[in-house]
């Protein structure tokens, strides 16, 4: 490899933007993010809902965030549930904030059990358990996880 190639290798990386995910819920958002080169998603931090779009006004410019994945609550027969109505205005003042972040709507069925059983599996007491900040957090990060897999699913096909 020439160094000409490893420039541009390394500029191709540092162009990449982290994806961030987002659990909207009434009272609190569990928020997780990628590492730079978009390989793991991990729990970053859980918002009252009130302050979500501070946190991210100021979050998504200084962590170079490009894609946003927001979970959408849908019923078994894949219809929107109820939830979304709440979830529907956020996702407007949203996209009037930040133009020219995509959005990507992710399936959250399940996700609060999944995150319920990766804590009892990570050895979480039952205590450290009840906080929903943490679930929320989790919650973020299993969805982000299923869109880094499905997109790469995608590519690979």
């Amino acid at each position: 490899m020439t160094d000409i190639d490893y420039k541009t290798d390394d500029q191709a990386i540092t162009q990449m933007g982290r994806a961030l995910a987002i659990d909207y819920g009434r009272k609190r958002c569990g928020v997780a993010v990628t590492d730079p080169l978009r390989i793991i998603a991990s729990p970053l931090v859980t918002v009252a809902s009130g302050q979500l779009e501070a946190f991210l006004r100021d979050y998504i410019p200084r962590e170079n965030v490009t894609d946003v994945v927001i979970g959408y609550p849908v019923t078994m027969n894949n219809l929107p549930s109820e939830s979304v109505k709440y979830i529907d205005p956020f996702i407007a003042r949203f996209r009037k904030i930040f133009p020219e972040t995509p959005i990507h709507l992710a399936d959250e069925r399940f996700t609060s059990q999944l995150a319920m059983q990766a804590m009892i599996d990570g050895g979480v007491s039952k205590s450290g358990r009840r906080d929903k900040a943490m679930t929320d957090r989790i919650s973020a990060s299993i969805i982000l996880q299923s869109w880094l897999r499905a997109r790469e699913n995608k590519d690979k096909n």
